[in-house]
Formats: structure tokens, sequence, C-alpha cells
């Protein structure tokens, strides 16, 4: 079954988007069963992007996937939050100027992999390549190509042998 119809775009049953004028789709993507995304800001998803299941995108602010990127089980991506520190005392019930919402634009580039029940914070950037690894919350922009848990970066991730395979790729479907 494919639930919403989207040319290029695989859904299941239990696939509920809500805001679907406001996002643009690439081709050879999966949106799996249980996975809700809430587009009431712009969101822009490339090709070969592939959201398991019981992940959530919201937040209000613009989300750009592009091309090759995966989001594991359980991820969460946040491009609005209430910050309760400074003053905001409230959520989605109370009136916006009662509280202090931090709404940023949140963007995974190219080749990225956000590991299981991980979250993005708004305003983060997910460089080129880079990977994160299960149950990290990421607060702060990641650098290309590297493995990271939380903001750690741990090691290097073999950019090289991505590009040459992702070549070999391109060769196959030409």
């Amino acid at each position: 079954m494919d639930k919403y119809d989207i040319e290029g775009v695989k859904t299941f049953e239990f696939t509920k988007i809500i805001g679907l004028e406001n996002i643009e789709f690439g081709k050879n993507i999966i949106i799996d069963d249980f996975t809700l995304i809430y587009a009431s800001g712009k969101i822009k998803i490339g090709n070969y992007v592939h959201i398991a299941c019981f992940a959530s995108i919201t937040g209000g602010a613009e989300l750009i996937l592009e091309d090759f990127v995966a989001i594991s089980q359980g991820c969460r991506i946040l491009t609005g939050t209430d910050d309760f520190i400074d003053g905001g005392f409230g959520n989605s019930t109370i009136d916006e100027k009662y509280r202090n919402t931090k709404r940023e634009p949140v963007k995974i580039c190219k080749f990225c992999i956000i590991g299981a029940n991980s979250v993005i914070l708004p305003g983060v950037t997910v460089g080129e390549g880079a990977t994160v690894g299960a149950n990290s919350v990421v607060t702060k922009d990641l650098k290309p190509w590297g493995v990271y848990i939380g903001n750690k970066r741990i090691k290097e991730r073999n950019k090289d042998e991505v590009l040459k395979n992702y070549h070999r790729f391109l060769g196959r479907i030409r």
C-alpha cells in the first residue's frame, strides 16, 4: 500500500504526513510506517532518502535532507522547541508571547546517516558524509565525514571509499 501516492515516494498505511503542501520530494524515497512528519515549515527531501519507522520531524522551521540520507528508527529531528531557561513557561497551548521558542533550520547533508533514537536539535547542520551514533543528542553543527557520538567526533568516515562506491552506483543507474 502506498498511502499518499506521491511520485517517487513509498509510504505505508501508518505513515503520517501533516502539511504535505510544504514538502518538496525527490525520488526513490521511503518513509516507513509509524513515522510522523509535521511540516508546518518548508521541508525538502532529496533523492534516495530513507526515514525509518518511529521517526518524527517537527518544529515549524525549514528542514533540508539532501540525497542519500538515512534517518534511522526512532530519530527525532526538531526544527523548533521551547527553551524554558530564560522565562518561557508554556507549551503549545500557551500564546507564543509567553513562550521562549527556538525555531531554526536544520540541514542534513548528502551521505549522512543518523543512528537509531538520535535527536537533532534546531539550528544544526550535519556536514556531508557525517554519521551519528545511536542514542545521540546533537546540539551543534557536525563537520563533514566524521563519525560522532552526540557532538563528539570519535573517528573519520572513509570518504574515498564512500565516493568510490557512489560513482559505481551512478554507473549502474545510467
